[in-house]
């Protein structure tokens, strides 16, 4: 199903048209992944935060870093979770900032890039992780736009599933 995110930008949605989302209090799944930068991320980040403290390269990209916590809570089976991860579950960059990383908007689903066609799919993770599926009236469909930046249609490679 092709559904039409802003003017003249559309997306191919690979997933029930009927899923619903809503982040949930203390879940913070997305949060243990190192979080891709793209090039237009990694300037808006450069203006909010200190780049050689939150951030690492790997295989030629760069990524918000995760760290070890010294808590039990909001963080991954090995103890990390994202630099921006605060105590209280909430990203201290969109808190103090009202600002994001494209990756961050992007969860719990997947972009890919199919020929010249963005493709929009549901994270073969986030079935297992997400508590926020399902559980409200807001169709991901209907708000598409909430989770797919437009500085998506300006990147070469949009894709998402490119891990730390």
């Amino acid at each position: 199903m092709r559904v039409e995110v802003y003017p003249g930008k559309e997306v191919v949605v690979d997933f029930d048209p009927e899923l619903t989302f809503e982040c949930v209090d203390d879940c913070t799944w997305c949060c243990h992944h190192g979080v891709l930068l793209y090039e237009p991320d990694f300037r808006g980040l450069a203006e909010r935060a200190d780049l050689n403290a939150s951030t690492t390269e790997f295989r030629g990209r760069d990524f918000v870093r995760r760290e070890q916590k010294d808590r039990t809570a909001h963080v991954d089976d090995d103890g990390a979770a994202c630099y921006f991860l605060d105590d209280d579950g909430l990203c201290a960059l969109h808190a103090e900032h009202d600002w994001k990383p494209a990756r961050c908007s992007v969860f719990p689903l997947e972009v890919s890039l199919d020929d010249e066609d963005i493709r929009v799919s549901v994270r073969e993770e986030a079935e297992e992780h997400c508590d926020g599926l399902n559980v409200s009236e807001r169709r991901v469909v209907d708000h598409l736009d909430a989770f797919l930046p437009e500085r998506l249609w300006e990147l070469a490679d949009p894709t998402t599933k490119v891990e730390l």
